[in-house]
Order: structure tokens, then C-alpha cells, then sequence
């Protein structure tokens, strides 16, 4: 349940005169706003018995300012447990809330917000006062100008952010596309922005940092509605399994990730200039599902893994950035959960809709924080099969048992998707999270894309001959030879998915082919050399990378190609 408060506290503002006499202002404006020194918007927006999150937001109408201090007292027995994007402080009744460093500038005209959890008993009333800097404020209940709404979730949030609304293309992304000899066919198409380093947040050897981005969303959106794809992606000790794709943070620098990554982030998506824009944020591609399926005894078991399982810094880390972002109301998380060809099995299937269960209610975190799930991000594994069914039999043998499939309940991520988000409904998250499908490289299509069933003289020649997904083994994942682009993004396309999105960006590369030395943190990985012949990730085959690749996330023209020339549908 959620609750505003409002009402109008010092609409009389009293100024000092020349001869030190308290005077009162009177409002220029006919509605007074002028007048008023700044305005508290105070929500609850979860409670339960003995706790609640709040998220205030303050707008300041005054000078500018350098740093700031909010101040409240509560009625009751309210206690501050835990904040963000503020430092929170409580004696008694009384609350202050600071500026962090990264946030004490307070223009003119400018909002801050930050959020809470606390416990109480009893009744958890609102409180009546707020001042900053000492100054009273009203209370801004969202029913004017500047507060959000609509529909029954108070923060203003839609069912599907991708309804109805255009998505940001990236203007980066569309120039390398564009200079591509025919990439001017695809170029106007929306890709995730990738924040996957610290740097990355204000722009890295010259290229825009999350504000330019929102501020080129903001010009493309005009009049309508605009969604803003981010991908965030920093844990500590990252890709546990993937070389190619670790981070710049160690195992153990969750502080680190929280203060220097996470909060910044969250500062500038709370700007109440980029109110207006729908931000979709992915969060954390290929981390949780990685606690698992490799670690404990498993044979694909990684020291890295087991380390981060040990220390619970991908679970806190998870859902400190569920709950910092999941505080600002145009802000969507999005949670990955890997694709089909890993969490398919039985033995990973439900494990993972728990483990994403306890992530997303930790760190202050709750289920409504979470607007959905993606899967296939950065993936390759086809949207549907067409030819065969997990159902199907050959001469008696299950198509499960065939080499393909290996004993896995799901053929393609769009039966894995639908499937998988009823399982995570069915552990507690709300009913309404819809699925994305990374569709940017699981096209498959071209010559070699097959017309109809293979086979049937085996179960293996059944499933080989039809199938669209051409890599040699599920498991891999790198540059993948013989992909192409898949379905346009587009927005509800299928029951319970709430769009088709190329998060990753076509032409950007999945790791380097050999070893490149780098200050991006970025190691090289095996699984991106073409001569390598495997691990038990990938049952030992080979890897089915593409040749001579640069470092992860950097333009990979010869693949940009390939995916054009196999896209499916074709362009």
C-alpha cells in the first residue's frame, strides 16, 4: 500500500527587512508557487506490519545551493534503518537527511530525492513538517504540476513501459551501424546503452556519459512517450565464469560498487529533468544465475563462483541497485535471468527463481521493485523453434535425450520466458512483471537456415536438421559464427513478454579472440578463440567463435556483417 501526504506548510514565507522585523512575502504569482521556498513530495510506498520504504523527493525554489539538509520529526515511533542517496541521521523523533557528495548541488528550480526504509509499531503516521536548510517547505502530494500518477501504482508507472512509446536510439551505436555498407537499413534501431564501468558513467575515452544519453532521449523523444534502455553492469568480482567480460571491481569491493557506481547512477536518473522519460534498466547480466550453475560440486564449478556465493556480494549488490533505482518512480528494473540453454534444466530452474527472489528483497529491496525479467542478453539462443517440440519423439526416443537438448525442459527463449515467469510469479514476485527477449543475434537465418524437421532416423539427426540455433554447443557464447540479427524490437509481442529488445548492441563484440592488454578490466577469455576446444560449460566441444575479435563491447565489423547477411527476418 501507498500513501502521499499533502498539505501547504508556509505558504507565508518570512523574509528579514531592512530593519531586521520579520515580514511577510507576498506570493507575485497567482498560485503563490513562486513564494514557496521548496516543496517535500513524502511517499510510503511499501509498508507491512513492522517496517516501510519511503522515497522523498525536494525541489528547491530558493538560491541555488551547494549542500542541503532535510529535516522532519515523526509522531511516532519511526525509526530510520537504512538509506540512500542521502545521509541519514535520527535523534529522538527527529530526522535529518544530508546531501551525499555526489548530489549537494541544488540548482534553482532543481529536485534531489533519496529513499528509506524504517521500522515502526503501532500507526505509522505521516509527518506534517519538513524544512530545508532550516527553511519550511510544503508538502507536494503529485496532484498539481509536478507529481506523477496514473493508473493504481502511485509512482506513476505503467504495466509496460514499452507500450506506446518510442525507445532511444543510440546515437553512437547508429553512427558505427550507418557507416556500415548497409547498415543504414538497421541504424534507426533502439540498443541498450552498456554502463559497465565506473567511467562508463561519465563518459570513457571520449564517449557520452549517461547524462548525454538521457539529454539525446529527451530530443528525440518531442511529445510522446520515450523508454531509455541502460544496461547496469559492475558487480564485484563480475562474470565469475567469464573471463572476457570481468570487471574492474574484486570480490569484496561491494562498498565500492554501492558508492561509486550505483549511487552516482541513481543520482542523475533521479534529476527531475528526465522525469518524463521511461528508464528501463537491465540489471546485471549473467550474475546470479551464475551462483547456480557453477559453483558447489557441480563439474562447472569456478573458484570465482564459489567465492561469490561465499560472500553474498552479487545477492547484496543485486539488490542495493534494485532498491536504489527501484526508488526513483520512472525508473524500471528489468533483472536478468539468463536464457534457456542455462536455467532450463530442472536443477537450475527453480534454485534461480529463489536465489532472484532473495536478491530482490535484500538491501532494502522488495518484489516491487522489480518491473520484470530479461532473458537471452548478449545470447544467442534462438526466439522459437519451429520444427521440433521438447514433446517430440524419434523411433521411441524423447527429443530431451537428443545432444542438443540434453535432457533440458526448453527448446527456444520464448517458451523458456513465458514459462520461467510463471515460476518467478509463483515465489512471490507480483503478478504484473512482464519478460524481455534479447533478440539482437538469435536470428539464425540465412542459406543454411533449415525449411523443416531433420530426420528421422535418430533423435540427434531429428534435432540437428531442424534446428535453427547452428552453434555446436548451447554453452557457447562468444562472437557466435553463422548468427544474425533476430526479431525487431518491438513492444508486446507475445503473452507475458513486455517487449523484443536488442539490448545488446549489434556489432559490439563479446570478447577478444587472443589476448589484448587494456585498462578496462577485461581479461581474455578462451571461450572467444576459435582453436579452443572447450570446458564442461560447454561439454568440451568446440568454441564457435568467430576469428580475430576485438575486447568486448568495442566494433566488431566483420560481425556486424555476418549478422546482417543472416538476419532473420531478413532485412
Amino acid at each position: 500500500m501507498s500513501r502521499t501526504k499533502s498539505a501547504l506548510l508556509g505558504a507565508l514565507v518570512l523574509l528579514a527587512g531592512a530593519s531586521g522585523t520579520a515580514v511577510a512575502a507576498v506570493p507575485a504569482d497567482p498560485a503563490g508557487i513562486a513564494a514557496i521556498p521548496c516543496t517535500v513530495d513524502y511517499k510510503v510506498q511499501n509498508q507491512w506490519d513492522t517496517g516501510f520504504t519511503a522515497a522523498v523527493t525536494v525541489t528547491n525554489n530558493s538560491a541555488a545551493k551547494t549542500s542541503w539538509a532535510v529535516k522532519w520529526a515523526y509522531a511516532g515511533n519511526q525509526k530510520v534503518t537504512s538509506g540512500w542517496n542521502a545521509k541519514i541521521s535520527q535523534s529522538g523523533t527527529a530526522v535529518t537527511a544530508a546531501n551525499e557528495t555526489y548530489n549537494g548541488a541544488l540548482a534553482t528550480g532543481g529536485s534531489v530525492s533519496f529513499g528509506f526504509n524504517a521500522s515502526y509499531s503501532g500507526t505509522n503516521a505521516l509527518p506534517t513538517s519538513f524544512t530545508l536548510d532550516g527553511v519550511t517547505c510544503n508538502v507536494d502530494d503529485g496532484s498539481g504540476g509536478g507529481g506523477g500518477g496514473g493508473g493504481s501504482d502511485p509512482s506513476g508507472r505503467v504495466d509496460n513501459p514499452y507500450a506506446g512509446a518510442k525507445v532511444y536510439v543510440n546515437p553512437e551505436w547508429s553512427a558505427k551501424a550507418a557507416a556500415e555498407t548497409g547498415g543504414s537499413r538497421i541504424s534507426n534501431q533502439p540498443t541498450g546503452v552498456w554502463l559497465d564501468r565506473i567511467a562508463a558513467i561519465n563518459g570513457a575515452s571520449g564517449s557520452m556519459g549517461l547524462r548525454a544519453h538521457l539529454d539525446a532521449a529527451l530530443a528525440q523523444k518531442g511529445s510522446g512517450e520515450e523508454v531509455v534502455q541502460l544496461v547496469v553492469y559492475d558487480l564485484p568480482g563480475r562474470d565469475c565464469a567469464a573471463l572476457a567480460s570481468n570487471g574492474e571491481l574484486g570480490p569484496t569491493e561491494i562498498d565500492k560498487y554501492k558508492t561509486q557506481f550505483i549511487d552516482p547512477i541513481a543520482a542523475i536518473l533521479a534529476d527531475s529533468k528526465y522525469a518524463s522519460l521511461r528508464i528501463v534498466t537491465t540489471i546485471e547480466i549473467d550474475s546470479l544465475p551464475n551462483l547456480v550453475t557453477n559453483t558447489g560440486s557441480r563439474a562447472t564449478a569456478t573458484p570465482q563462483c564459489d567465492t561469490m556465493l561465499a560472500n553474498g556480494n552479487y545477492v547484496k549488490g543485486v539488490g542495493y541497485a534494485l532498491a536504489k533505482l527501484g526508488a526513483i518512480p520512472n525508473v524500471y528494473n528489468y533483472l536478468d535471468a539468463g536464457h534457456h540453454g542455462w536455467i532450463g534444466w530442472d536443477d537450475n530452474f527453480a534454485p534461480s527463481a529463489t536465489l532472484f527472489k532473495q536478491a530482490a528483497t535484500s538491501e532494502g529491496a522488495t518484489v516491487d521493485d522489480v518491473a520484470g525479467f530479461i532473458t537471452n542478453t548478449a545470447n544467442y539462443s534462438a526466439l522459437k523453434e519451429n520444427n521440433f517440440t521438447i514433446n517430440d519423439t524419434v523411433n521411441g526416443t524423447s527429443v530431451r535425450q537428443s545432444k542438443w537438448v540434453d535432457w533440458n525442459r526448453y527448446v527456444d527463449e520464448l517458451s523458456f520466458a513465458q514459462a520461467f515467469r510463471n515460476q518467478l510469479v509463483s515465489v512471490g514476485f507480483n503478478s504484473g512483471i512482464g519478460m524481455l527477449i534479447d533478440t539482437s543475434r538469435n536470428g539464425w537465418g540465412g542459406a543454411a537456415r533449415p525449411t523443416g524437421p531433420g530426420a528421422t532416423t535418430s533423435v540427434d539427426t531429428y534435432v540437428d536438421g531442424g534446428r535453427y540455433d547452428r552453434r555446436i554447443h548451447v554453452g557457447n557464447w562468444c562472437n557466435q559464427a553463422g548468427a544474425g540479427l533476430g526479431e525487431r524490437p518491438q513492444a508486446s509481442p507475445a503473452t507475458g513478454i513486455d517487449a523484443y529488445v536488442w539490448m545488446k548492441p549489434p556489432g559490439e563484440s563479446d570478447g577478444s579472440s587472443s589476448a589484448i592488454a587494456n585498462d578496462e578490466g577485461k581479461g581474455f577469455d578462451r571461450m572467444c578463440d576459435p582453436t579452443y576446444t572447450g570446458n564442461p560449460r560447454n561439454n568440451n566441444n568446440m568454441s564457435g567463435a568467430l576469428p580475430n575479435a576485438p575486447l568486448s563491447g568495442h566494433w566488431f565489423s566483420a560481425q556486424f556483417q555476418q549478422l546482417m547477411t543472416n538476419a532473420y527476418p531478413p532485412l
